[in-house]
């Protein structure tokens, strides 16, 4: 079982990356690709899948983001193709508090997670999460993620980085978003 990769990712797709360990090209399933940039060096963190038919790692950024992955991936009914998605579109803090917060319309916006599912991590994993919403929202990860947000939608890094300074990193990413999108505005 591998616990991370370091190397050099040389080519990102849509739903992976490869990264160039020693020589050997690793194609990594990971909820945002484009946060990656070709011929720069990462540390990912690995889970590695392995079924009959099929050999998978899955890759995180941070180590919060792959324990996320685990517990949702304990839930009955949830596999990697619908808690890649939830990772990609959803923060891990936004995450976190919804399953404590027991708030289904928040997780049914993810796809293919309808109501079923939704009471179903819930059910499962409120009361279990290990990390606390605050400690994951003061890390510095925020800023990065929001960044990442912001470059999906369109902005250039010049106009983000005038704005990051202003935003309250201690908001969830959905609200620290509205920040700056309101800030961008003006």
């Amino acid at each position: 079982m591998y616990s991370y990769i370091k190397g050099i990712v040389t080519e990102i797709s849509s739903n992976y990356i490869v990264i160039d360990n020693n020589g050997i090209g690793y194609l990594i399933y990971t909820p945002n690709p484009f946060a990656f940039k070709e011929n720069e060096e990462y540390k990912i963190q690995i889970h590695q899948i392995v079924k009959e038919d099929e050999l998978s790692l899955y890759g995180f950024k941070t180590l919060e983001e792959k324990e996320l992955f685990l517990k949702l991936m304990s839930v009955k009914g949830v596999g990697p193709k619908m808690t890649l998605p939830m990772l990609a579109t959803g923060s891990v803090a936004g995450i976190v508090d919804a399953i404590e917060r027991e708030n289904l319309l928040y997780l049914k916006k993810f796809p293919k997670v309808g109501d079923k599912v939704a009471k179903q991590i819930i059910l499962d994993l409120k009361g279990k999460m290990n990390m606390s919403v605050g400690e994951i929202e003061n890390s510095n990860n925020t800023t990065e993620e929001l960044t990442e947000v912001l470059l999906g939608l369109g902005y250039k890094m010049p106009d983000i980085k005038k704005v990051l300074p202003h935003v309250n990193t201690e908001l969830e990413i959905g609200n620290q978003v509205k920040e700056a999108l309101k800030l961008m505005m003006k």
